[in-house]
């Protein structure tokens, strides 16, 4: 059980830092950054993003409001493919939705598998 923690808080921390340090980049607008985003057009919505990806994941780390952090987070980052895909880049934010789900897995799995205790509301 106590490797389970270990590994929970890990993939948790890795994930979390990762998105942090992606919205701490946005935010510092450096050239690599700016560039890289000028060739989708969200150059100039770098403080939004940035934003985004701090609360969202604020929200994911704390318990109360983690489903629906990763509910957001989730959909940032398939937002994020979509864009990386149809713009024939390499596909940046695959790494990051991997780890939050994982992370998201090892802290609550009744967000991917029903929770066998649950009353069926239709049918037998």
């Amino acid at each position: 059980m106590k490797a389970k923690k270990i590994i929970t808080i890990g993939v948790t921390v890795i994930a979390s830092a990762l998105v942090v340090l992606s919205g701490i980049m946005k935010l510092a607008a450096g050239e690599e950054i700016v560039s890289s985003m000028g060739k989708v057009g969200i150059s100039a919505y770098l403080v939004p993003l940035a934003m985004m990806e701090i609360s969202f994941t604020a929200l994911f780390l704390y318990p109360k409001t983690m489903k629906i952090g990763f509910i957001l987070l989730s959909c940032y980052f398939a937002g994020a493919l979509a864009t990386e895909l149809s713009h024939g880049m390499p596909f940046n934010a695959l790494l990051p939705i991997s780890l939050i789900w994982i992370a998201a897995f090892l802290r609550d799995s009744s967000i991917f598998l029903p929770d066998p205790s649950a009353k069926k509301i239709f049918g037998n």
